[in-house]
């Protein structure tokens, strides 16, 4: 197993559409393709304009096609494009690949 820790930096005032587009839209799309979502974290002190989750692959294989399919989905590019009609909604993407410890209660 294999988790994946992903930060978007909105652009100002974009936070709540970007969160809007994860829970009405990206959501439905991950479970389509078998991107398994551990958890979603916004900043009740910082910068306040960052979206962080953390998302479980069986492995990088597994990884790399399931964001292959879903990258590749017209559908899904459709609806972001919707999305992003007024401008688009993140200006920073940093993602991190994790491996747990021996002794992480996540494994």
């Amino acid at each position: 197993m294999i988790y994946e820790m992903r930060t978007y930096e909105t652009m100002p005032g974009q936070l709540q559409k970007l969160n809007d587009r994860f829970e009405h839209v990206t959501l439905d799309y991950f479970e389509k393709y078998n991107i398994r979502a551990i958890g979603f974290w916004t900043e009740d002190v910082g910068a306040n304009n960052r979206l962080v989750y953390l998302l479980a692959f069986d492995s990088l294989a597994q990884r790399d096609e399931a964001w292959a399919r879903f990258r590749a989905d017209e559908e899904r590019i459709k609806a972001f494009a919707e999305s992003e009609k007024d401008g688009p909604l993140v200006a920073k993407i940093y993602n991190t690949i994790l491996k747990p410890t021996s002794y992480s209660q996540l494994r």
